[in-house]
């Protein structure tokens, strides 16, 4: 569930004091591994279970702080974002029906959460990505108001400059710049806890380097961001992006991000990744602890490593060492969090079973080290990200395959046997990897399903309506139980009740812009009118910040003067602008834009969010909105 008593670094005292115990917890894990301090002998796994909140027009709902209250914090946590909900499921012996315990558990509490969420008029959506954020929902008044939260995003901006920039491209190309960390809020996971003891912590830490890529191949639900067809797994480029606090010059020297796949093969011990994290990356936040973990050692205790588990919390390995205590007993974990929450309950519980179930075959892989290198891991893990299934991987022994080839040939195969070497009972093999199976065969993972979706819908409808279609649509299979390969695929008509659509300015206005800078010259914008058949564009700056408006009067007036002088004056945009304009925000009611629309007779209402334009609405935006709502009152008439 994470530490949140921490306290900011500005007490540089403290931050020294800070990192004084996280030596000693370094030194102290390195007695535990020397004395056999580590539990063996039992393969335990566990999940973590991220989600998101949406509201009845399926917005981010800003309500996990109130949720938390009537679910309590036995399972239940807050993540960085109010929009987000974290619920931790119990660890489980690896063995027997261990797979569907999972799924009964999981299903339990997000029975619970949507009972809770239902009381508030929200609902729970399982995905990587969702569909209908937009960069307006990113802002400080949708984080979390947690201690630790809102240091890490004060150091984070310093770090940064003020600034988060990153760009992927897919399908569309999506290039953008941010103010803060919510861009890490954007996704969400299912992430897998497999126990390994520490002798074999190496082999089993490379191994699950290697098997990462296909297993997040088959697992990809994470094509969309922020209305843009990107990567089949999204979040991976999102999230090393938007966590990179390196300068420019740090970046030229390669300095390694805070978000990584990592740089080599692990040797002999789980220190060593520790040892790597503490000197590459400075403490962040600081906790206060009195433990004596050396101390606690020679008392026969168990030391917390509270400042260790903290740093490792900063640091986002894709596959991430963990170092826990269960019924009294030290034990280290491998992290799994690469694969994305959702499309379904049975799909992520069947995610986790491949996933493990290759883990479980380790002695049928061997010294994986030896028969790849660690640039193919590596390459193999992008092309998982970028295409999913159609990804092509440099795999052991040199040999080239296609991502759904070397799943139905070699990995599936692999997996039935690690689960069946490790005791699970068949039903549960033949059921949950028979869902991956289908889904390869079918090539419909949650990501190809969104896909497929969106292009079923082509040009109908407003970007968002279609992307609120999707959502609607994930909402509803969600709790059919089905895996992703049964779905139908989502339909515009999908979405919520009309009002519910259009409550909002976002929800109906135009990003598609056509705009100009005040010392454009005028004519420029004559030409834009005439062009796209518009009466007003948009005055901004450099940095995208509204400063006036043009209207068609205003040219007109223009040109009338320019003619009675013989064409001898060139004008600017700043000569013809108007700088008092009226504006709105997304979140205003598209009930009080009208209203301001006719109080000061426009025809044109920019939308801004902190002085920068996001988008627009004219008066033929209403003019459609209400032909659209028309259409759907003749057809229930």
């Amino acid at each position: 569930m994470g530490l949140q008593q921490i306290s900011d670094s500005a007490d540089k005292s403290e931050m020294r004091r800070f990192v004084k115990s996280l030596l000693a917890d370094v030194h102290a894990l390195e007695l535990m591994l020397e004395g056999g301090k580590i539990e063996s002998g039992i393969r335990r796994i566990g999940a973590e279970q991220e989600m998101f909140l949406v509201d009845r027009a399926m917005q981010p709902a800003k309500l996990a702080q109130v949720l938390l209250q009537k679910l309590g914090a036995e399972h239940f946590t807050t993540e960085l974002g109010l929009f987000n909900l974290e619920a931790n499921l119990s660890p489980q012996v690896l063995g027997g029906d261990c797979f569907q315990r999972m799924d009964v558990e999981l299903t339990a509490l997000l029975e619970q959460a949507r009972a809770a969420a239902k009381e508030e008029h929200a609902q729970i959506v399982l995905c990587g990505i969702l569909p209908t954020l937009e960069k307006s929902h990113l802002s400080l008044d949708y984080m979390t108001p947690s201690p630790r939260y809102l240091a890490m995003n004060r150091l984070l901006t310093e770090l940064r400059g003020g600034k988060f920039e990153f760009r992927i491209k897919g399908v569309d190309e999506l290039s953008t710049s941010h103010d803060n960390v919510m861009l890490e809020a954007c996704t969400t996971s299912f992430q897998v806890h497999y126990q390994v003891s520490a002798r074999e912590f190496a082999r089993c830490y490379n191994l699950a380097q290697v098997v990462t890529a296909p297993a997040l191949a088959v697992a990809a639900n994470s094509p969309t961001l922020l209305q843009h067809r990107l990567w089949h797994e999204t979040r991976i480029a999102l999230f090393q992006q938007s966590l990179d606090t390196r300068s420019e010059q740090m970046a030229e020297r390669g300095q390694r991000q805070r978000v990584s796949f990592g740089e080599h093969w692990v040797d002999d011990s789980i220190l060593e990744i520790y040892r790597e994290d503490v000197a590459r990356f400075r403490s962040l936040i600081a906790i206060a602890s009195d433990e004596d973990p050396v101390r606690v050692l020679e008392q026969g205790g168990v030391p917390q490593l509270r400042a260790l588990r903290l740093h490792n919390g900063t640091v986002y390995r894709w596959n991430r060492p963990c170092y826990g205590i269960t019924d009294g007993k030290a034990h280290l974990r491998i992290e799994n969090r690469v694969m994305p929450a959702g499309p379904s309950v049975v799909d992520e519980v069947a995610n986790a079973a491949f996933f493990v179930g290759l883990m479980a075959a380790a002695d049928e892989f061997g010294d994986v080290t030896a028969s790849m290198t660690f640039d193919d891991a590596r390459a193999n893990f992008v092309a998982a990200a970028r295409y999913g299934l159609h990804a092509r991987f440099r795999w052991l022994k040199n040999k080239a395959w296609s991502a759904d080839e070397l799943v139905l040939a070699q990995l599936l195969p692999t997996a039935r046997n690690g689960l069946k070497l490790a005791g699970v009972a068949q039903g549960d093999i033949d059921r949950y990897l028979g869902v991956i199976e289908e889904r390869v065969r079918r090539d419909r993972t949650g990501a190809q399903w969104s896909l497929d979706s969106l292009a079923t819908m082509g040009e109908r409808g407003r970007p968002l309506e279609r992307y609120r279609a999707l959502t609607a649509a994930l909402v509803e299979r969600q709790t059919s139980g089905k895996p992703v390969h049964e779905w139908p695929l989502a339909a515009l008509e999908e979405r919520d009740n009309a009002r519910e659509n259009y409550r909002q300015v976002r929800q109906v206005m135009n990003k598609d812009m056509f705009t100009v800078r005040p010392d454009d010259v005028a004519d420029l914008a004559a030409s834009l009118m005439e062009w796209q058949k518009i009466r007003y564009v948009l005055v901004e700056d450099d940095e995208g910040h509204l400063v006036g408006m043009v209207s068609h009067r205003a040219v007109i007036q223009m040109l009338s003067r320019s003619k009675q002088n013989g064409g001898a004056t060139t004008y600017s945009v700043r000569d013809i602008m108007r700088g008092d304009v009226v504006t709105v925000t997304p979140d205003t009611s598209t009930h009080h834009a009208i209203e301001l629309m006719r109080r000061n007779k426009i025809g044109c209402l920019p939308v801004v969010q902190e002085g920068k334009l996001v988008g627009v609405l004219t008066e033929h935006d209403f003019m459609e909105l209400a032909s659209v709502l028309l259409d759907r009152w003749l057809k229930d008439a």
